[in-house]
């Protein structure tokens, strides 16, 4: 019983942070014309959803993290790869066991995985190929509205091999799946694509 309440602890507090919180400040339109002029800093990357988030640890690291180029973050893989192996380390510890991450689906390592969050955190497109973040086949040609990223996400993190060592299943924890569906939502055919709002 101890067990389970402690997986389930760990589980909601691994993805709490895979979250972003966002303020609702915008909702309104503005009532003079833009002005562009001056100059402007880059504050946010907008790349994949929970990479920056989830791996850069700090609010300096973050905060680099979004003021860099994409051909610049070389520097960042240590820091990623350091947690995503603490995550691993810190879950084991409460189960009382020693827990490495293990090669994911995607055949990579730690190290590769940690270099490819890091150096690679853009939203790709591939015209010649179909649209998904993971299908199963395809890795990363876009990203449609009903791509569960942070499902994959963690299946990337969690999924080992197999994409499906701690799936919950056979008495694995659940890391593999925040639980959040889909939901009924229907998306557009055209742009903006999301619909209406809720």
């Amino acid at each position: 019983m101890k067990m389970s309440i402690i997986n389930k602890l760990f589980a909601a507090a691994l993805v709490s942070m895979l979250f972003v919180q966002c303020s609702d400040d915008d909702d309104t339109a503005p009532t003079t014309e833009l002005d562009f002029s001056g100059t402007y800093a880059q504050k946010d990357i907008m790349g994949r959803p929970g990479v920056n988030t989830v791996f850069s640890g700090t609010s300096e690291t973050k905060n680099n993290f979004n003021n860099s180029l994409v051909n610049n973050r070389a520097s960042f893989t240590p820091v990623f790869e350091a947690t995503l192996e603490g995550l691993h380390d810190a879950y084991g510890a409460s189960l009382g066991v020693e827990l490495d991450y293990e090669t994911n689906i995607l055949g990579f390592d730690a190290t590769t995985f940690s270099t490819v969050l890091a150096q690679f955190d853009a939203l790709q497109v591939a015209p010649d190929a179909p649209t998904t973040y993971y299908d199963g086949t395809n890795v990363l040609t876009g990203r449609r509205l009903t791509d569960d990223v942070i499902d994959i996400s963690l299946t990337l993190m969690f999924g080992g091999t197999t994409g499906t060592r701690f799936d919950g299943m056979n008495g694995t924890p659940q890391l593999t799946s925040d639980g959040v569906g889909v939901g009924d939502r229907v998306f557009g055919t055209g742009f903006p694509y999301l619909g209406n709002a809720l």
